[in-house]
């Protein structure tokens, strides 16, 4: 059975290179035989998160719903954009509001646990969002106990490393992705 792979970006803007990244991920994934689903946080819209507010009216649906869409997934592909040499107040936000929600004798953050991540970054900069990386596995890993594959995928000068159907010019970066992602899949694959 091929594993399930989720595959987002952390950035909603126009033209965003991580979704852009995001894009011949979900192609290699499928290529490879993964059962791959591709979401936009846009279509999952949250308020900023505050304890008092959650206390009040609890979690709010669309977390509960990217938690779920996380929970059927054995493996997960996060491309990242750099913000101030960290992750976007986007993915921060949703993954914080992932981390609260819990089904019923479930222990806390359990649905980062069981599952694989993998994790790529696309920049202009001559870093390629290597810093957010380093900020979003901090996260992942001692924030959420998730499980983050050593690999990751970080793309230079991301406004000249795609053509026009978001394919990877930069062969260091297109092996690299595909690298990558074959670990995921091997890791998901271990996980399920």
């Amino acid at each position: 059975m091929p594993p399930k792979i989720l595959v987002f970006a952390g950035s909603i803007r126009t033209g965003s290179y991580n979704a852009r990244l995001a894009a011949p991920a979900a192609k290699e994934l499928t290529l490879t035989g993964a059962d791959v689903t591709r979401i936009s946080l846009e279509d999952y819209p949250l308020p900023l998160y505050d304890g008092d507010a959650e206390a009040q009216s609890g979690v709010p649906a669309n977390a509960r719903n990217l938690r779920d869409m996380m929970a059927a997934h054995s493996g997960v592909f996060i491309a990242s954009p750099e913000y101030n040499a960290s992750v976007t107040p986007l993915l921060k936000n949703a993954i914080d509001w992932i981390s609260r929600v819990r089904e019923r004798g479930e222990p806390p953050l359990a649905v980062f646990k069981g599952r694989a991540f993998a994790i790529g970054g696309a920049s202009n900069s001559p870093y390629g969002a290597v810093r957010s990386l380093m900020a979003l596995r901090q996260v992942l890993e001692l924030g959420c106990g998730a499980l983050v594959i050593p690999e990751q995928v970080t793309v230079f000068r991301a406004g000249e490393a795609f053509d026009d159907n978001d394919n990877l010019t930069d062969d260091r970066a297109a092996n690299t992705l595909k690298r990558v992602l074959g670990r995921l899949i091997e890791t998901a694959r271990e996980m399920a």
